[in-house]
């Protein structure tokens, strides 16, 4: 397993990172037990969740349970900001409530730090000064390594940069966002702004929601149990004719080279700059697996170019 700096920081991470949404909720604690110890013995040491996947605290509680003394083996990333109760008291960026979420978090994740504390969307109602002393308090306080922030736009990334540069505070060494072959658009304006910063990558959703992964075919039946064929919202945000183009002269370029589409998928991702690790989540053990081998596709620069034309980013 490769392992990166993320961004400029110390801070070092697996190229593939397990995204922790699963647990709690769409799978039990037997089942996230297993996929997080192969997840272990793949190499994977980034686990990345939130204190709202799971129903609200469950993933954090089902990894508390089961890491017990590889917690220290692993970087633990976690997130706060969205909404923990149906009353907009649990929600945010303010000083106030981070004081409390990440007390909650480490109570459920049964640790005394988390590696990587992440802002999980903007808050319009907290100045980004704000957010970022209540952050450097705690990593002062031992009780969070780095900071990192997920969802913000290309200028609130500036942003905060140049708040934390004017102010003296830690600044974001991480952005995780939504990235792959068939959504693009942090291209423009935030992956610049990364660059620019000295912030790692960390995609998620590599896979484009499923429709990357090699099952699916247009104007066939969608795989029962799917996410596409689950939530008509995702399907209908992916299945568009553009994308199933793009797709399938992907999938073309893939196998004529004696690839699969989902290993084009992780590769292409694990050799775009500022990429640090790629996010995947996973409800089995083989998928973890089959995630991690499929992140081992050296692509050259003139492939590089080919799916920028393939993709119409030429």
């Amino acid at each position: 397993m490769e392992i990166r700096n993320l961004g400029r920081s110390g801070l070092r991470v697996s190229v593939v990172g397990l995204g922790c949404n699963n647990f709690g909720g769409r799978i039990d604690l037997e089942a996230s037990r297993k996929v997080i110890d192969a997840a272990i013995d793949q190499g994977i040491t980034l686990f990345d969740t939130s204190n709202t996947y799971g129903n609200r605290g469950g993933s954090e509680t089902a990894m508390g349970e089961i890491l017990g003394a590889r917690r220290k083996d692993i970087v633990l990333a976690t997130k706060f900001g969205g909404p923990m109760d149906d009353d907009g008291v649990k929600v945010g960026a303010a000083r106030r409530y981070i004081m409390a979420a990440v007390e909650d978090s480490l109570t459920r994740l049964k640790t005394d730090y988390i590696d990587l504390y992440q802002l999980h969307r903007p808050d319009p109602l907290t100045p980004i000064e704000e957010t970022l002393r209540a952050l450097e308090d705690l990593i002062r306080q031992g009780k969070v390594r780095y900071a990192g922030c997920s969802n913000l736009a290309g200028w609130q990334v500036v942003e905060s940069a140049w708040t934390a540069r004017d102010v003296g505070a830690f600044p974001f060494v991480s952005a995780q966002d939504e990235y792959s072959l068939v959504v693009r658009d942090i291209e423009r304006e935030l992956i610049p702004a990364a660059k620019t910063y000295g912030m790692g990558l960390l995609p998620y959703y590599p896979l484009g929601s499923g429709l990357l992964t090699g099952k699916f075919r247009q104007g066939t039946e969608m795989p029962k149990g799917t996410r596409l064929a689950n939530e008509k919202r995702q399907a209908d945000r992916y299945l568009t004719d553009a994308n199933w183009t793009i797709v399938e002269g992907l999938r073309s370029f893939a196998e004529a080279r004696g690839h699969r589409l989902l290993e084009l998928a992780f590769s292409w991702l694990a050799c775009r700059e500022p990429v640090a690790s790629v996010i995947a989540g996973a409800t089995k053990p083989e998928q973890v697996v089959q995630n991690v081998k499929a992140a081992g596709w050296a692509l050259t620069a003139e492939d590089m170019a080919e799916i920028d034309r393939i993709s119409g980013r030429a």
